[in-house]
Protein backbone atom coordinates (compact mmCIF):
# COMPACT_ATOMS: atom_id res chain seq x y z
CA UNK A 1 0.00 0.00 0.00
CA UNK A 2 1.55 3.01 -1.20
CA UNK A 3 0.96 6.41 1.40
CA UNK A 4 1.17 9.84 -0.53
CA UNK A 5 2.28 12.61 1.61
CA UNK A 6 0.25 16.04 1.08
CA UNK A 7 2.11 19.23 1.77
CA UNK A 8 0.33 21.36 4.22
CA UNK A 9 -0.95 24.29 2.46
CA UNK A 10 1.68 27.52 3.34
CA UNK A 11 0.58 29.93 6.12
CA UNK A 12 0.70 33.61 4.72
CA UNK A 13 1.91 36.44 7.31
CA UNK A 14 -0.82 38.26 8.85
CA UNK A 15 -0.58 42.22 7.75
CA UNK A 16 1.73 43.61 10.07
CA UNK A 17 3.23 40.47 11.73
CA UNK A 18 6.12 38.93 11.33
CA UNK A 19 6.92 37.41 7.61
CA UNK A 20 7.99 33.85 9.28
CA UNK A 21 10.26 32.03 11.57
CA UNK A 22 13.16 33.42 9.51
CA UNK A 23 12.40 36.82 9.63
CA UNK A 24 13.77 39.36 11.67
CA UNK A 25 12.18 42.26 13.66
CA UNK A 26 14.25 44.70 11.47
CA UNK A 27 13.09 43.04 8.62
CA UNK A 28 9.54 42.95 8.99
CA UNK A 29 9.75 46.71 10.08
CA UNK A 30 11.85 47.34 6.76
CA UNK A 31 8.86 45.81 5.22
CA UNK A 32 6.36 47.13 6.67
CA UNK A 33 7.95 51.02 5.95
CA UNK A 34 8.17 49.44 2.18
CA UNK A 35 4.56 48.38 1.86
CA UNK A 36 2.94 50.93 -0.42
CA UNK A 37 0.47 52.38 2.32
CA UNK A 38 2.89 53.36 4.15
CA UNK A 39 5.13 54.71 1.99
CA UNK A 40 2.52 57.20 0.39
CA UNK A 41 1.55 57.79 4.53
CA UNK A 42 5.04 59.14 4.54
CA UNK A 43 5.15 61.05 1.39
CA UNK A 44 1.97 62.38 2.44
CA UNK A 45 3.25 63.59 5.96
CA UNK A 46 6.42 64.71 4.35
CA UNK A 47 4.86 67.04 1.66
CA UNK A 48 2.27 68.11 4.48
CA UNK A 49 5.00 69.48 7.11
CA UNK A 50 7.38 71.24 4.25
CA UNK A 51 4.52 73.27 3.54
CA UNK A 52 3.64 74.33 6.24
CA UNK A 53 7.46 75.43 6.10
CA UNK A 54 7.09 77.18 3.29
CA UNK A 55 3.94 79.06 4.50
CA UNK A 56 6.10 79.99 8.15
CA UNK A 57 8.76 81.50 6.08
CA UNK A 58 6.59 83.22 3.58
CA UNK A 59 4.61 84.16 6.46
CA UNK A 60 7.51 85.44 8.51
CA UNK A 61 8.92 87.29 5.44
CA UNK A 62 5.70 89.08 4.69
CA UNK A 63 4.13 89.41 7.92
CA UNK A 64 6.03 88.92 11.04
CA UNK A 65 9.13 90.61 10.01
CA UNK A 66 7.20 93.83 9.11
CA UNK A 67 5.64 93.59 12.38
CA UNK A 68 8.85 93.12 13.94
CA UNK A 69 10.82 96.26 12.59
CA UNK A 70 7.89 98.25 13.78
CA UNK A 71 8.18 96.75 17.09
CA UNK A 72 11.27 97.68 17.16
CA UNK A 73 11.11 100.96 16.14
CA UNK A 74 8.29 102.01 18.58
CA UNK A 75 11.11 100.32 21.33
CA UNK A 76 14.21 102.25 19.67
CA UNK A 77 12.09 105.37 19.44
CA UNK A 78 11.10 105.27 22.86
CA UNK A 79 15.18 104.99 23.75
CA UNK A 80 16.35 107.78 21.37
CA UNK A 81 13.99 110.37 22.44
CA UNK A 82 14.69 109.59 26.40
CA UNK A 83 18.54 110.01 25.59
CA UNK A 84 17.97 112.96 23.91
CA UNK A 85 15.87 114.77 26.12
CA UNK A 86 18.86 113.77 28.93
CA UNK A 87 21.30 115.34 26.96
CA UNK A 88 23.02 111.48 26.54
CA UNK A 89 22.49 110.85 23.03
CA UNK A 90 25.56 109.80 21.26
CA UNK A 91 27.60 112.13 18.92
CA UNK A 92 30.07 110.15 18.45
CA UNK A 93 31.67 106.23 17.92
CA UNK A 94 31.91 106.60 22.20
CA UNK A 95 29.57 107.06 24.80
CA UNK A 96 29.89 110.06 27.37
CA UNK A 97 32.26 107.41 29.62
CA UNK A 98 34.72 106.47 26.59
CA UNK A 99 33.37 103.46 26.09
CA UNK A 100 32.47 102.16 22.44
CA UNK A 101 28.96 102.36 21.15
CA UNK A 102 27.33 99.10 21.07
CA UNK A 103 26.03 97.86 17.99
CA UNK A 104 22.15 98.34 17.62
CA UNK A 105 22.25 101.77 20.09
CA UNK A 106 19.83 104.07 18.33
CA UNK A 107 21.43 107.05 17.36
CA UNK A 108 19.33 109.25 15.71
CA UNK A 109 16.10 109.80 12.95
CA UNK A 110 15.94 110.13 9.32
CA UNK A 111 13.39 111.20 6.99
CA UNK A 112 13.03 111.16 3.51
CA UNK A 113 9.50 112.70 2.85
CA UNK A 114 9.69 112.05 -1.18
CA UNK A 115 9.46 107.97 -0.48
CA UNK A 116 8.26 108.66 2.55
CA UNK A 117 10.24 107.89 5.38
CA UNK A 118 9.19 109.15 8.38
CA UNK A 119 11.57 110.16 11.45
CA UNK A 120 13.11 106.51 11.14
CA UNK A 121 15.52 105.29 13.88
CA UNK A 122 19.00 104.55 12.43
CA UNK A 123 20.93 102.54 14.65
CA UNK A 124 24.97 101.96 15.24
CA UNK A 125 26.35 99.68 13.31
CA UNK A 126 25.15 97.92 9.54
CA UNK A 127 25.75 94.43 9.92
CA UNK A 128 22.24 91.89 8.83
CA UNK A 129 21.13 91.86 12.99
CA UNK A 130 21.00 95.68 13.25
CA UNK A 131 19.28 96.21 9.71
CA UNK A 132 16.44 93.70 10.98
CA UNK A 133 15.55 96.58 13.43
CA UNK A 134 16.06 99.55 11.32
CA UNK A 135 18.92 101.52 9.30
CA UNK A 136 22.33 101.72 10.61
CA UNK A 137 25.11 103.44 10.45
CA UNK A 138 27.99 102.44 8.87
CA UNK A 139 30.53 102.97 12.12
CA UNK A 140 33.50 103.87 10.16
CA UNK A 141 31.93 107.38 9.02
CA UNK A 142 30.76 110.55 10.73
CA UNK A 143 27.58 110.88 12.37
CA UNK A 144 24.92 112.50 10.26
CA UNK A 145 25.14 116.83 10.39
CA UNK A 146 28.73 116.38 11.38
CA UNK A 147 31.83 117.40 8.42
CA UNK A 148 32.65 114.54 6.61
CA UNK A 149 31.48 111.33 4.96
CA UNK A 150 28.32 109.71 6.80
CA UNK A 151 26.86 106.16 5.50
CA UNK A 152 23.55 104.90 6.55
CA UNK A 153 22.39 101.58 5.16
CA UNK A 154 18.67 100.33 4.69
CA UNK A 155 17.15 97.16 4.11
CA UNK A 156 15.37 97.15 0.29
CA UNK A 157 12.91 94.72 1.25
CA UNK A 158 12.58 92.35 4.51
CA UNK A 159 12.30 93.80 8.28
CA UNK A 160 10.03 97.20 6.75
CA UNK A 161 12.32 97.44 3.54
CA UNK A 162 12.91 101.10 4.37
CA UNK A 163 15.04 101.76 1.57
CA UNK A 164 12.75 100.03 -1.01
CA UNK A 165 11.99 103.37 -2.70
CA UNK A 166 15.69 104.60 -2.72
CA UNK A 167 15.91 104.38 -6.47
CA UNK A 168 12.49 106.76 -6.81
CA UNK A 169 14.48 109.64 -5.71
CA UNK A 170 15.55 112.19 -7.91
CA UNK A 171 18.61 115.18 -7.57
CA UNK A 172 17.09 118.04 -5.49
CA UNK A 173 14.94 115.73 -2.98
CA UNK A 174 15.22 116.79 0.83
CA UNK A 175 16.68 114.26 3.91
CA UNK A 176 16.76 115.19 7.03
CA UNK A 177 18.06 113.64 10.21
CA UNK A 178 17.99 114.50 14.26
CA UNK A 179 20.57 113.42 16.17
CA UNK A 180 22.15 114.56 19.55
CA UNK A 181 23.49 117.41 18.04
CA UNK A 182 20.30 118.69 16.30
CA UNK A 183 18.58 119.07 13.19
CA UNK A 184 20.37 118.71 9.78
CA UNK A 185 19.74 118.98 6.52
CA UNK A 186 20.96 117.00 3.21
CA UNK A 187 20.00 117.72 -0.59
CA UNK A 188 20.16 114.71 -3.19
CA UNK A 189 23.03 115.28 -5.89
CA UNK A 190 22.98 112.12 -7.37
CA UNK A 191 22.20 108.43 -7.79
CA UNK A 192 25.36 105.73 -8.22
CA UNK A 193 25.15 102.36 -8.71
CA UNK A 194 27.98 99.97 -9.27
CA UNK A 195 30.82 100.88 -12.05
CA UNK A 196 29.75 104.24 -11.40
CA UNK A 197 32.07 107.04 -10.49
CA UNK A 198 32.91 107.81 -6.97
CA UNK A 199 31.83 111.38 -5.89
CA UNK A 200 34.12 114.91 -5.80
CA UNK A 201 36.26 114.56 -2.62
CA UNK A 202 34.78 116.76 -0.34
CA UNK A 203 35.95 119.83 0.76
CA UNK A 204 36.99 120.95 4.01
CA UNK A 205 34.07 121.63 6.66
CA UNK A 206 31.64 120.07 3.77
CA UNK A 207 29.27 117.17 4.37
CA UNK A 208 28.19 114.56 2.48
CA UNK A 209 25.06 111.58 3.36
CA UNK A 210 24.87 108.65 1.65
CA UNK A 211 22.04 106.09 1.82
CA UNK A 212 23.03 102.23 0.63
CA UNK A 213 20.92 99.71 -0.36
CA UNK A 214 20.10 96.64 -2.72
CA UNK A 215 18.14 97.53 -6.26
CA UNK A 216 16.45 94.79 -8.27
CA UNK A 217 13.58 92.40 -7.79
CA UNK A 218 12.95 92.10 -3.96
CA UNK A 219 14.78 89.40 -2.06
CA UNK A 220 16.94 89.06 -5.10
CA UNK A 221 19.08 92.23 -5.30
CA UNK A 222 20.95 92.93 -8.93
CA UNK A 223 23.22 95.63 -7.09
CA UNK A 224 23.79 98.26 -4.80
CA UNK A 225 22.44 101.54 -5.05
CA UNK A 226 23.65 104.47 -3.46
CA UNK A 227 22.57 108.03 -3.09
CA UNK A 228 24.60 110.98 -2.04
CA UNK A 229 23.49 113.95 -0.59
CA UNK A 230 24.90 116.79 -0.04
CA UNK A 231 24.59 119.09 3.56
CA UNK A 232 22.67 121.94 3.18
CA UNK A 233 23.08 123.44 6.99
CA UNK A 234 25.86 123.94 9.05
CA UNK A 235 28.13 121.05 10.44
CA UNK A 236 28.27 119.67 13.95
CA UNK A 237 31.47 119.37 15.80
CA UNK A 238 32.65 115.90 14.98
CA UNK A 239 32.81 113.48 17.50
CA UNK A 240 36.10 111.28 18.60
CA UNK A 241 36.96 108.49 16.12
CA UNK A 242 38.08 105.35 17.09
CA UNK A 243 36.78 103.10 14.51
CA UNK A 244 38.19 103.62 10.75
CA UNK A 245 37.58 101.37 7.97
CA UNK A 246 40.23 98.68 7.95
CA UNK A 247 38.72 97.98 11.83
CA UNK A 248 35.24 97.53 10.55
CA UNK A 249 33.84 93.92 10.62
CA UNK A 250 33.77 92.26 7.84
CA UNK A 251 29.88 91.58 8.24
CA UNK A 252 29.18 95.22 8.05
CA UNK A 253 30.18 95.63 4.72
CA UNK A 254 27.31 95.95 1.90
CA UNK A 255 25.73 92.80 1.06
CA UNK A 256 27.34 90.70 4.07
CA UNK A 257 25.95 88.43 6.27
CA UNK A 258 26.24 87.63 9.35
CA UNK A 259 29.13 84.99 11.01
CA UNK A 260 28.07 84.46 14.02
CA UNK A 261 24.30 83.92 13.17
CA UNK A 262 25.67 80.47 11.63
CA UNK A 263 26.37 77.99 14.68
CA UNK A 264 22.39 79.60 15.60
CA UNK A 265 21.10 78.22 11.91
CA UNK A 266 23.09 74.96 12.69
CA UNK A 267 21.60 74.24 16.16
CA UNK A 268 17.92 75.43 15.17
CA UNK A 269 18.24 73.08 11.76
CA UNK A 270 19.06 70.32 14.07
CA UNK A 271 15.54 70.72 16.17
CA UNK A 272 13.62 71.51 13.43
CA UNK A 273 14.53 67.88 11.76
CA UNK A 274 13.79 66.43 15.12
CA UNK A 275 10.49 68.14 15.29
CA UNK A 276 9.89 67.26 11.32
CA UNK A 277 10.63 63.50 12.04
CA UNK A 278 9.06 63.42 15.43
CA UNK A 279 6.07 64.49 13.31
CA UNK A 280 6.14 61.95 10.87
CA UNK A 281 6.86 59.17 14.04
CA UNK A 282 3.98 59.82 15.96
CA UNK A 283 1.69 60.21 12.67
CA UNK A 284 1.85 56.56 12.38
CA UNK A 285 0.56 55.55 16.16
CA UNK A 286 -1.29 58.63 17.06
CA UNK A 287 -3.18 59.86 14.23
CA UNK A 288 -2.70 63.30 11.66
CA UNK A 289 -5.14 65.24 13.57
CA UNK A 290 -4.04 64.49 16.84
CA UNK A 291 -0.25 65.06 15.60
CA UNK A 292 -1.02 68.39 13.59
CA UNK A 293 -3.15 69.61 17.12
CA UNK A 294 0.93 69.16 19.04
CA UNK A 295 3.24 69.36 16.35
CA UNK A 296 2.15 72.87 14.67
CA UNK A 297 2.73 75.07 16.96
CA UNK A 298 5.52 73.48 17.39
CA UNK A 299 7.41 73.14 14.34
CA UNK A 300 5.88 76.57 13.31
CA UNK A 301 7.90 78.08 16.21
CA UNK A 302 10.91 76.30 15.44
CA UNK A 303 10.46 77.47 11.91
CA UNK A 304 10.23 80.87 12.70
CA UNK A 305 13.10 80.83 14.76
CA UNK A 306 15.30 79.35 12.42
CA UNK A 307 13.87 81.67 9.16
CA UNK A 308 15.01 84.34 12.12
CA UNK A 309 18.65 83.01 12.21
CA UNK A 310 19.20 82.49 8.75
CA UNK A 311 18.53 85.94 7.62
CA UNK A 312 20.94 86.94 10.36
CA UNK A 313 22.94 85.17 7.85
CA UNK A 314 21.59 86.60 4.40
CA UNK A 315 23.14 89.75 3.27
CA UNK A 316 22.15 92.75 4.72
CA UNK A 317 20.43 94.59 2.03
CA UNK A 318 17.73 92.88 1.05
Amino acid sequence: MTTTLTPAPRQEAAPGRSAGPGATPALSRALERLAPSERHHILGMAAQVLAVFVVTVVVQIAVISPLQYHRDQHVAFNDLRAALASGTAPVGQITSDDVPLASGTPLGTISIPAIGVSSAVFLSGTSAEVLQHGAGHRRDTVLPGQSGASVIMGRQAAFGGIFKKLAALTEGATITTVTGQGTSTYTVTGIRRGGDPLPAVLPSGAGRLTLVSATGIPYFPADVIRVDAELTTAPFPTGASIISAPLLEPQEQAFAGSTEGTAWVVILLSVWAAVFAGILWLSRWWGVGQTFIVGLPTFAVVTALLTQAVFACLPNLI
